[in-house]
């Protein structure tokens, strides 16, 4: 029987990792992530023939929750290495594989992810953004729209699911591109976002942007395999940034809890302030237990388990957040809201946590119908 407890090598990851980030903490993001990826952290998910780690999901879950329990979370770790460098790992063709994921490894390219369209939300099946291909020269044109795609100011490429026509049945069906920044037809507009994060979210516009055979990842009848081999490991590393988003607030909120004194008394020596953020503790602790087993899961190429304890950890680690986030403001009272103490721009930013990549609610609808086996009401 497999233990989720760390290991030692998982143990001593953890506290690298941790120290890093507490003496890179007033590092700008690109510099972060530059001295993370020659540190073999941000690829340590990545093939070793490839000059990565050799690790899988679990260590770099882990490396991104210890990040942002430092207060430097770096967003794109769910998305580069993590999304695109999993299905080009897994699913890549030779000459993908040489080209991207040594770079991705060492820091020195960055690929952004757009899955989720205007009209087609949380559904993937509702896709529009469709990939013909021109019989004269075997290129591909692309054409559609995404929205809430995260860092493509600064990436060198993005992969774009979009769909393609079954030459057999005439339906569509997924397929992944590798699209690069400056290819024609390829614009964006930033999102105004109330979200104080570095990375910049976007609206992508394709109109018929013609990609070569090769930018096409993996085999054209395998996009739905594809596509959730990137999935999970994005639901798993989204709880690994909620955690440590988590583990960051209460962190503040226990060192004021500690110091600030009414009446004599810390303030923490008071139930009304200690057991909610033991609470908090609790429901963080708890969701990491399953965030682990996910990775696990994941990890040991088991896709359809790891695919319900993803969602099941990417909502507990999101409530969790949300409640302790919270709570640590609260904690502070009016300090709590101030730009000394650093939380309230979490009271937004934790929010994240429960809407994206995918809202509770539709893991909710996951687990009755695909756990419990529920009938859909719709």
């Amino acid at each position: 029987m497999t233990t989720l407890i760390e290991s030692d090598e998982h143990k001593a990851l953890r506290a690298a990792v941790s120290g890093f980030a507490k003496d890179h903490h007033a590092s700008t993001n690109g510099d972060l992530w530059q001295q993370a990826a020659k540190l073999g952290y941000i690829g340590v998910n990545l093939p070793e023939e490839y000059g990565g780690g050799g690790g899988g999901i679990a260590e770099l879950s882990l490396v991104l929750e210890e990040l942002g329990t430092a207060g430097s979370p770096l967003l794109m770790m769910i998305v580069s290495p993590a999304i695109c460098g999993t299905v080009i790992a897994r699913f890549g063709t030779d000459a993908q594989k040489r080209e991207w994921l040594p770079a991705l490894a060492d820091g020195s390219r960055l690929m952004a992810f757009g899955i989720t369209e205007p009209d087609a939300g949380s559904n993937s099946h509702r896709i529009t953004t469709t990939a013909r291909r021109d019989e004269a020269s075997g290129d591909w044109l692309l054409t559609g729209r995404k929205v809430f795609v995260s860092g493509v100011d600064i990436a060198d490429a993005t992969l774009i699911v979009g769909r393609t026509e079954d030459s057999r049945t005439g339906r569509l069906k997924p397929c992944l591109f590798i699209v690069p920044r400056d290819a024609p037809g390829f614009t964006r507009r930033p999102i105004d976002m109330e979200l104080q994060a570095v990375e910049k979210q976007f609206e992508l516009v394709l109109d018929d942007v013609r990609l070569p055979a090769g930018a096409l990842v993996g085999d054209e009848d395998a996009g739905l395999l594809q596509l959730f081999a990137g999935l999970n490991p994005e639901r798993i590393m989204t709880a690994a940034f909620a955690i440590g988003m988590g583990r960051y607030a209460l962190g503040k909120a226990i060192a004021y809890a500690r110091e600030r004194t009414v009446w004599k008394t810390p303030i923490g020596a008071h139930q009304a302030i200690a057991h909610p953020l033991a609470q908090a503790h609790i429901d963080l602790e708890l969701a990491r237990l399953m965030m682990q087993k996910a990775a696990h899961l994941y990890d040991a190429g088991d896709d359809a388990g790891a695919g319900e304890a993803a969602n099941m950890a990417k909502y507990a680690a999101g409530e969790a957040c949300v409640k302790a986030v919270d709570q640590a403001v609260h904690t502070l009272g009016g300090n709590g809201l101030t730009r000394e103490f650093g939380l309230a721009s979490l009271i937004t930013a934790s929010r994240v946590a429960r809407i994206a990549p995918v809202s509770r609610e539709m893991i909710l609808n996951y687990v009755s119908h695909q756990t419990l086996g529920l009938p859909k009401s719709y």
